[in-house]
């Protein structure tokens, strides 16, 4: 399955539907490398070290990928399991772009110059631009393709 197969077409107007996941390979990698450094140089301080690791895990469970997925009327946005989601109406877009983040822009959820950004892994994004002048940009894996499939959907 190539990324041009996560386009399907819903058979109305417009009606493009797109769906993928994107593993959260930095995230993962990042918080690894945080209980590691917990576990080896906080065993002195049992009191301190589980409830670390303990908050360490439930971001790791709570970010471990970012789906998008885009219907006849909104793209939704969920981190993980999908206990923290967002939906975007297609109508409030005017347009997007494929963008590449800074690394200094991080990771997860934040704001970012004159919008917010959800991400987890990698520096590319998609920017939408709202009619009101804000942004916001989606982590992707595949940024020419949910461009393309959000552009279909918003008729531009």
């Amino acid at each position: 399955m190539t990324p041009l197969d996560d386009i399907q077409d819903l058979g109305e107007p417009g009606g493009h539907r797109y769906r993928h996941t994107q593993p959260g390979t930095t995230i993962r990698v990042i918080l690894l490398i945080a209980s590691a450094w917990v576990l080896l140089f906080a065993t002195l301080m049992t009191s301190v070290m589980y409830p670390v690791l303990g908050v360490l895990l439930v971001i790791m469970f709570l970010f471990h990928s970012l789906s998008v997925e885009i219907d006849a009327e909104s793209i939704g946005l969920s981190f993980g399991p999908g206990l923290i989601r967002k939906r975007i109406a297609l109508s409030e877009i005017v347009s997007c772009r494929p963008v590449r983040n800074s690394w200094l822009l991080g990771f997860g959820i934040r704001y970012v110059f004159d919008g917010w950004m959800w991400n987890v892994s990698g520096l590319d994004a998609v920017q939408l631009t709202f009619a009101d002048g804000r942004h916001f940009r989606i982590g992707t894996d595949e940024p020419d393709v949910l461009s393309r499939a959000i552009s279909d959907a918003i008729g531009k």
